[in-house]
């Protein structure tokens, strides 16, 4: 006996990422496709593009039936930049803010000399 011919069930014809299928046997013993559904992406980092871990991979439209546990970490800029980013960012703002202070001594230090 020959293999048996398989149809896509949908109008779209091609072999796109949207329109992948797999091999199912019905309880008819007929052979059909079954569509699969998109792998969701991985969430990635802002700053450096770099994998976040703790964030479920989900479609889009899995995303908003989703807890917000599964989407997120509970930190600052969780589920957005990855925690070295974090990191970086809250030294960078601790340096600047250091600055700002070494200049307004300074400043004052000019001023009681110019005084004198």
């Amino acid at each position: 006996k020959m293999a048996q011919r398989l149809r896509y069930r949908r109008r779209l014809s091609y072999n796109t990422t949207s329109n992948q299928v797999k091999i199912s046997k019905t309880p008819g013993g007929k052979l059909v496709y079954l569509y699969r559904k998109k792998q969701g992406a991985i969430s990635k980092c802002g700053d450096c593009k770099e994998k976040l871990r703790g964030i479920a991979p989900a479609r889009p439209k899995e995303l908003s039936r989703m807890s917000r546990r599964l989407k997120t970490v509970t930190r600052a800029y969780g589920g957005s930049r990855c925690h070295k980013c974090v990191r970086t960012r809250i030294v960078r703002a601790f340096l600047i803010e250091e600055q700002k202070i070494v200049v307004r001594v300074l400043k004052a230090q000019q001023q009681s000399q110019k005084s004198k």
